[in-house]
C-alpha cells in the first residue's frame, strides 16, 4: 500500500481536482483505493458520491480503531467504482485542525490506515499547515504539492517542501516529496507559461509531468458527482492524470523493493 498526501498552502488551485483526477486513473486500473478527507469543506467526499454514515475522518483521528474505520469508511458511488472508497469529511474535522499538534497526536492517522489493505491510499489535505495537514503527511510515503502557474508558487512550494523535510527529520523518516503538480495552467496566457519555466528552473525534475490545464470538464464533473472520464470531452485530461498515476506506481514498485 501507498500513501500520497496531496497538499497546498491555499485554497483555488485545485487540490481536490487531483485527488479526483488520480481517484478516476486507479479506478480504471483497477487499484483497491481509498480517498482520505482530511478537508473539513468535504469537496472531494461530495464529488466522489459518498453518503456519509454520520462519522468522519475527525472521529478516525480521535480514535483510530479498526472498529471507528469500518463505521466511517463509505464507498463511492461513481459507476464502476468498485473498490474505490471514502474516508469521509466533514466541518467538525476542522476543530482538529490546530497549529500547535505535534507528537503523538500527528500519528493516529498513520496507524489508523495500517489497520488498512489498499494498493493505494490518497490523502486530500487542507489548504495549511496546521495539524490536519501535518498528520496527512506523517501518514505518507510520498506528498504531491499542488500549485497554479502564479508568482507566489515557488515560495508556497518551498514552504511545503520545508514543512515535509522537517517532519521528515522528527515524525515520518520514510515520507518524501513526489513532486510539483502544476494545475489550471492555460499556455496561452504569457505569464502562466514563464512561471511554469520558473517552476522548473527552480525545482528541476520535482516538477511533475505533464502539467495540467485548465478545462471546464473539470468542473462539469464534480458538479455531477461523476468521474472525469465518464465526462464527454475528457480524454486529454483523463490520459494526464493516467501519467501522473504511473509516476506514483513507479514510486510504489520502489517502496517495495526496499521493504520486501
Amino acid at each position: 500500500m501507498v500513501v500520497i498526501s496531496v497538499c497546498s498552502l491555499k485554497g483555488g488551485v485545485g487540490k481536490t481536482s487531483v485527488v479526483l483526477g488520480l481517484a478516476d486513473a486507479a479506478m480504471r486500473k483497477g487499484l483497491a483505493t481509498l480517498v482520505v478527507d482530511l478537508d473539513p469543506q468535504g469537496d472531494a467526499t461530495y464529488a466522489l458520491g459518498a453518503k456519509a454514515t454520520g462519522s468522519a475522518s475527525g472521529d478516525v483521528l480521535e480514535s483510530p480503531k479498526r472498529k471507528v474505520l469500518e463505521q466511517t469508511i463509505v464507498a463511492s458511488s461513481w459507476e464502476g467504482a468498485g473498490e474505490l472508497h471514502v474516508l469521509p469529511g466533514a466541518p467538525s474535522t476542522a476543530a482538529l485542525d490546530r497549529p500547535d499538534a505535534e507528537g503523538e497526536s500527528l500519528h493516529t492517522l498513520r496507524k489508523a490506515l495500517g489497520k488498512l489493505d489498499y494498493d493505494l491510499v490518497l490523502i486530500d489535505a487542507p489548504p495549511s499547515l496546521s495539524g490536519l495537514t501535518r498528520s496527512a503527511l506523517v501518514a505518507s510515503d510520498r506528498a504531491i504539492v499542488v500549485a497554479e502557474p502564479g508568482a507566489f508558487a515557488v515560495n508556497a512550494a518551498n514552504r511545503l517542501f520545508a514543512a515535509i523535510d522537517d517532519l521528515r527529520r522528527r515524525e515520518a523518516g520514510g515520507l518524501q516529496p513526489l513532486g510539483i503538480v502544476v494545475n489550471r495552467s492555460r499556455p496561452s496566457v504569457r505569464e502562466h507559461a514563464e512561471q511554469v519555466k520558473v517552476l522548473e528552473r527552480t525545482f528541476g525534475p520535482l516538477v511533475l509531468s505533464p502539467v495540467l490545464a485548465d478545462r471546464a470538464v473539470v468542473q462539469r464533473a464534480q458538479g455531477a458527482r461523476q468521474p472525469l472520464s465518464a465526462i464527454a470531452g475528457s480524454a486529454p485530461m483523463a490520459d494526464a492524470y493516467d501519467a501522473l498515476l504511473s509516476r506514483i506506481g513507479r514510486t510504489a514498485k520502489a517502496l517495495r523493493r526496499r521493504t520486501s
